[in-house]
């Protein structure tokens, strides 16, 4: 019953991300903003259950902060609700991967002691019937599921050969896992922008999650269940030069349009492209357009960690900064406008470590973010004495005392702050 009422859950999800995915693209508004005002009150309602069950935790952390066999149960039935993985749940509840690995695997446990439990009791069979299925195996081991459920009908009690299958099983012997040693593989560095550039596909799903309690654990990785992401990204100046959206798994044609596209709108064409090998990237069609046009392809190692690290990165960071921070809409139009901002924010605002603090745009047109503004000074200083700065060639402004923290949101995006700083008047 417990796994039952996962898979229901999860057939749940499954129908409402369709039917909402076929509002969402309606013309007439009634349809979208009734789609859009459910996709809120449940999303309200998810959320009020996920606080209940932290609450539940913390208010037992000065005696036994774990949760209870019922609230393990909630957190499953959420998860599938959601459509989390395993990750997903435990970054949500402060838990490890290995924990809801381990729940997942004892959900069918009978008996009292049993780590989850339903919060009302279900209709079972008392651990006599159980006796009776084992000891019915061991005096007929010809008998299969089917052929001992019928024998126990037969005798006035009726049961599933599921259930009979349930009484019989055993859980195996974990295997040990075998430890893989990764070697490093030789990259192309890149000196000068538009020297490489590295381009990635995605899923970005449209609920947060593509995980389903049914064969084979997994959504279709199509939409409206998920987004399909492109990426074209300059490896000197870690720019996002173009990306594209796709309803289904992008062809060797999908990719070769956002290439011709990006290269008309920059103006630029790289001297190397590198990407993994996927399908669309090894087809003779894009292979030959690369040829045609100049471009050296190029291939990560199969199976080698880091061979394209630079630009999965990338998609790790639009997915940590945007995708999992909004509702991902259904519309084409419309997550093609909120990851656009979310680029043109990324290039101008968002400073990156290894450049030094500069910015994609900064680096990628050749502007020094430490020289090309002048220094805020606010400390009074002896007369005379020159700072590093300034022997530097940069310029010291004095500044008053009091300033202003200015903090703007782009397109008021809340994910895309704009920080500046100001004298006060």
């Amino acid at each position: 019953m417990r796994a039952a009422a996962i898979h229901a859950m999860s057939v749940a999800h499954l129908a409402l991300v369709a039917s909402r995915g076929w509002a969402g693209n309606q013309r007439r508004a009634i349809f979208r903003v009734r789609s859009e005002n459910e996709r809120l009150r449940q999303e309200v309602a998810l959320l009020q259950e996920e606080l209940r069950l932290k609450d539940a935790r913390m208010s037992r952390v000065a005696v036994r902060p774990h949760f209870s066999a019922i609230e393990r149960m909630a957190i499953l039935e959420l998860r599938a609700l959601r459509g989390w993985s395993l990750r997903q749940t435990a970054q949500r509840f402060l838990l490890s991967t290995g924990t809801m690995s381990f729940w997942m695997a004892r959900l069918n446990e009978q008996g009292r002691s049993a780590i989850l439990q339903a919060r009302t009791p279900v209709n079972k069979f008392p651990d006599l019937v159980a006796y009776i299925v084992q000891r019915l195996k061991v005096f007929c081991p010809q008998f299969g599921y089917d052929k001992i459920a019928q024998v126990l009908a037969r005798n006035g009690l009726p049961m599933g050969s599921s259930t009979v299958r349930r009484m019989l099983r055993r859980s195996p012997t974990p295997k040990p896992r075998r430890t893989i040693r990764r070697t490093a593989v030789t990259k192309i560095v890149a000196r000068r922008p538009d020297q490489v550039w590295h381009s990635d596909m995605t899923t970005v799903p449209t609920s947060l999650g593509l995980w389903t309690s049914a064969f084979p654990f997994s959504l279709p990785q199509c939409w409206p269940f998920c987004w399909w992401l492109t990426v074209v990204a300059d490896q000197y100046s870690k720019k996002i030069m173009g990306f594209a959206f796709s309803r289904r798994t992008p062809n060797a044609k999908a990719v070769r349009s956002l290439m011709s596209h990006t290269l008309r709108r920059t103006g630029r064409r790289p001297c190397h492209l590198v990407t993994d090998a996927g399908r669309p990237y090894c087809a003779g069609v894009f292979r030959q357009w690369c040829r045609r046009i100049g471009i050296d392809l190029q291939f990560g190692a199969l199976g080698q960690f880091g061979s394209i690290a630079f630009v999965e990165r990338l998609i790790q960071t639009i997915k940590r900064d945007c995708t999992r921070r909004i509702m991902v809409p259904y519309g084409k139009r419309s997550v093609e406008r909120e990851l656009s901002l979310y680029c043109d924010w990324y290039n101008r605002e968002r400073p990156h470590t290894s450049l030094d603090g500069a910015t994609p745009n900064e680096t990628y047109d050749g502007v020094s973010a430490t020289s090309h503004r002048a220094r805020a000074e606010f400390r009074t200083r002896s007369a005379g004495v020159e700072t590093a700065q300034e022997s530097r060639g940069r310029r010291s402004v004095q500044c008053s005392a009091t300033i202003d923290l200015v903090v703007d949101y782009l397109e008021g995006r809340p994910h895309l702050p704009v920080v500046s700083l100001r004298n006060a008047a």
